[in-house]
């Protein structure tokens, strides 16, 4: 590329409403009708009550029709932009079909009843997500990121395998509804068994930390099969837990573990962030944050909750995925673009100090969480902080004076977190009927421990306390490094990739 200029002319962008081969073409229609047929559910459970099932095998509920909504529209999307994306690859055809053949077990998952075909059909989710990921067969580090992350999924595979056998010993249900309906007995260490492997199968397939290195090395998928994969995959772990609640929720010392696993989880995500140089495993280390975060709100006991973070954080994460080659270019260097300061001192603090504090009120004012001295309390806090963040950052990109930044951010954030607030009511409420949505424990004093560890840590971070260390620095470099093998070591590798 030495000496070309960034004008040079290299051909019109296709055609794609005339060009595309038939597969493509089809499956883009047939996943949108899938769609409007989900919406029609969606319309059907909630005006009706439409509940249809094969008894022992399937069962449709508010959870089910909504993540059918969710994923066949982010499927939609990325079919559509994979249209122009992938046109004139050698590989289009089979990208088209591993893309519906995962909203397709998606679906079938959400719905299964029984343990054998929902065990089986986590297995094939995984299965087809390491194929979209080692997509271009002839690039060694693509091969090489499909091994890491199928290793990853068979893995979470067998420890879903183990819970799911050790629930059927103890209860002798073979159904998801049957278990939950004996989760009274449950108890022993058989239970205990089947309560770690269900986290852990959850952990791994949502990237959390530790597990976080299928994700950092998976940079080699096609930008769309990252925005499914950061907009929909990953999400499968809440999915299993509020599925599995009334297993998870019989001893309040689990929950807490999850609690600290989440929190765990969004701190370093946040920290393994700041050391990555490239758009994509930034985006990668934020949704290890962000599961994180999702995973806390399913260890307070708030399911409902988790789930409206995990759509919310679909939505934002498959826009930021499918304009990421944007991103690069907004945030070149450029003499127009000089260095903002982020605000700091007594009055930032104020003003956040504030801005947080009206947040929560109205979180509280419409969601009623957070009134009561349960974790009701820690949720609000923590719903306050993403939201917070959010608009912090949305503001900080805006390149604002200060002054008008101090304003700007409570101008964001309410009507963010009364948004957030009022999606949780209702995505809640669509799930009235499930075994457990919500299930709020008695704050202890190893809570507040928890919150304060947050608390402090994340102000350290968001302050730069965690920047003056080298030692620290070197350590989340060394913690953010995707698997060996997938790494590129020549830039030429690029394009030897891209014309697979």
């Amino acid at each position: 590329m030495s000496g070309s200029t960034p004008k040079s002319t290299v051909g019109a962008l296709p055609d794609t409403t005339a060009t595309s081969p038939l597969v493509p073409v089809a499956l883009t229609w047939l996943v949108w009708s899938l769609f409007v047929a989900s919406l029609a559910m969606l319309f059907g459970r909630v005006r009706f009550g439409l509940a249809p099932e094969v008894p022992g095998v399937i069962a449709v509920d508010g959870l089910t029709v909504l993540l059918w909504v969710v994923v066949t529209f982010f499927a939609g999307i990325v079919h559509s932009y994979s249209r122009r994306y992938m046109a004139g690859s050698a590989h289009e055809t089979g990208f088209f079909f591993a893309v519906f053949g995962f909203a397709i077990t998606v679906m079938a998952l959400v719905a299964a009843d029984h343990v054998a075909l929902f065990g089986l059909l986590w297995l094939a989710m995984g299965l087809v997500m390491a194929k979209l990921i080692g997509i271009l067969s002839g690039w060694e580090q693509a091969r090489a990121a499909a091994t890491v992350a199928r290793r990853s999924f068979l893995a979470s595979s067998a420890l879903l395998g183990v819970a799911l056998g050790a629930l059927w010993w103890t209860t002798g249900a073979t159904t998801i509804s049957g278990i939950a309906a004996a989760a009274d007995s449950l108890g022993g260490p058989v239970w205990l068994l089947a309560a770690v492997a269900l986290v852990l199968a959850a952990m791994i397939q949502s990237a959390l930390v530790p597990f976080h290195g299928w994700l950092l090395s998976s940079m080699t998928a096609p930008t769309p099969a990252s925005a499914l994969m950061h907009a929909g995959f990953v999400n499968a772990g809440g999915v299993l837990l509020i599925r599995f609640a009334p297993v998870v929720t019989v001893d309040g010392g689990l929950m807490l573990a999850i609690v600290a696993v989440g929190a765990t989880s969004a701190l370093l995500g946040k920290l393994l962030k700041s050391v990555r140089p490239d758009v994509k495993s930034k985006l990668a280390c934020s949704t290890t944050g962000q599961m994180g975060f999702m995973i806390m709100q399913a260890g307070l006991g708030f399911f409902g909750a988790a789930i409206t973070h995990l759509v919310l954080h679909g939505f934002y994460k498959a826009y930021q995925f499918l304009g990421s080659g944007g991103g690069v270019e907004r945030t070149s260097p450029s003499k127009a673009k000089a260095h903002v300061t982020s605000g700091s001192g007594v009055v930032d603090v104020a003003v956040t100090l504030l801005t947080g504090l009206a947040g929560g009120a109205v979180f509280v004012l419409v969601t009623g969480k957070g009134a009561s001295l349960d974790t009701g309390l820690l949720l609000a806090l923590f719903v306050v902080f993403t939201t917070l963040h959010a608009a912090r950052g949305a503001v900080r990109h805006a390149s604002l004076p200060a002054s008008v930044r101090y304003g700007a951010v409570p101008l964001v954030f309410l009507p963010a977190i009364a948004l957030y607030a009022l999606v949780y009511k209702g995505i809640s409420g669509l799930l009235t009927g499930l075994p457990v949505v919500t299930a709020p424990t008695e704050l202890t004093a190893l809570h507040g421990v928890v919150a304060a560890v947050f608390l402090v840590t994340y102000v350290a971070i968001e302050t730069g306390v965690h920047e003056r260390s080298r030692r620290l620095y070197v350590a989340l470099l060394n913690a953010s490094q995707p698997s060996p093998g997938t790494l590129l070591t020549n830039p030429n590798e690029y394009d030897n990739g891209g014309t697979q």
